[in-house]
């Protein structure tokens, strides 16, 4: 008989390290609250802020706030559906930290593939909670200026650091740039031929732009991509973008884009530092590029084309007629 609970005990324990100190809840997910902050636990319609990483069990990241710079936002759900990771964070209140297993065969239907990439039994997820404004008894417009105020608050601490990342990022990178009277930073790493392009020149431009951290968002360039797949697109075609320079409307690019190209001549090659306000400001450009985000540009100047002198000028528009 103690031979025999002595073998269950010992399945016990061999079971509680395999789940490695996580509950499973409802659904099949399994929960481990590493930061037990005091407080009261994030309630349906509550307003949640937290900072998340997606990985995969050998620890390869698929997904992070803290790579777009801010916490995401929503508001927790009534009804959250067992086993799903929102569900999670009803034992979760401020301040608290969390690491949560979901089980991958179970986030698929049935006899639908996996996205490539993705192996082992779980997907990790690690949450923070940055912020919770409980809904409790509050009207829909107390509630609502409760939320309004925390984005404010979160955009102005944003805005005012950016000075500091965008220091501290040319000083890590040992960028020798100038500062023009607008604050874009550039430094010209080729020098190229003639004159420099102008307002109404039709330039080629091959570029790649990435966040502070050196996180890739966008790219002309198909050897850029596929050094990081995530950001490769099969079905694009990669090549130089044509536009022209100062354009107003459809077609036009961010201020930083603007003032940089002018700097450039044919063949030139330049790194641009954008501050946000020559870029996407306090709307940011989601979901890769948040609020106040500078951003970093390499950019070659492949043919600047100068606007035909003889080509017809577009008619006047006529006058309204008065009444």
């Amino acid at each position: 008989m103690r031979k025999n609970l002595m073998i269950i005990a010992a399945a016990a324990l061999g079971l509680a390290s395999c789940k490695g100190g996580f509950k499973q809840a409802d659904g099949g997910l399994l929960y481990n609250i590493r930061t037990d902050k005091s407080g009261p636990t994030i309630k349906p319609g509550d307003f949640v802020s937290l900072n998340l990483v997606l990985k995969t069990e050998g620890d390869s990241v698929l997904g992070s706030t803290y790579e777009l710079g801010r916490p995401a936002p929503q508001i927790m759900e009534k009804n959250p559906r067992k086993g799903d990771v929102t569900s999670a964070f009803l034992f979760l209140s401020e301040g608290d930290s969390a690491t949560v297993k979901l089980a991958i065969d179970s986030m698929f239907k049935k006899g639908a593939p996996r996205p490539p990439g993705i192996k082992g039994k779980y997907l990790v997820y690690e949450i923070k909670v940055e912020k919770v404004i409980a809904r409790g008894n509050q009207t829909e417009p107390v509630f609502n200026a409760h939320i309004t105020d925390y984005f404010k608050a979160q955009g102005e601490l944003v805005k005012k650091q950016e000075p500091a990342k965008i220091k501290k990022y040319v000083e890590d990178k040992k960028l020798k740039t100038t500062t023009t009277a607008s604050g874009l930073q550039y430094e010209i790493t080729k020098t190229g031929a003639g004159p420099n392009a102008v307002t109404g020149d039709t330039v080629v431009v091959n570029y790649a732009g990435r966040l502070l951290n050196g996180k890739l968002f966008d790219t002309s360039i198909k050897e850029v991509a596929l050094k990081e797949t995530k950001q490769f697109d099969p079905r694009r075609t990669y090549e130089p973008i044509k536009l022209v320079v100062g354009a107003v409307g459809p077609g036009s690019v961010i201020k930083g884009w603007d003032e940089g190209l002018q700097l450039l001549n044919k063949g030139a090659k330049a790194t641009l530092v954008i501050p946000s306000e020559l870029g996407w400001g306090e709307q940011g450009a989601p979901p890769m590029i948040g609020a106040f985000s500078p951003v970093t540009f390499d950019v070659e100047m492949v043919n600047i084309i100068k606007p035909n002198p003889n080509a017809p000028k577009p008619k006047a528009a006529p006058a309204p007629a008065v009444k």
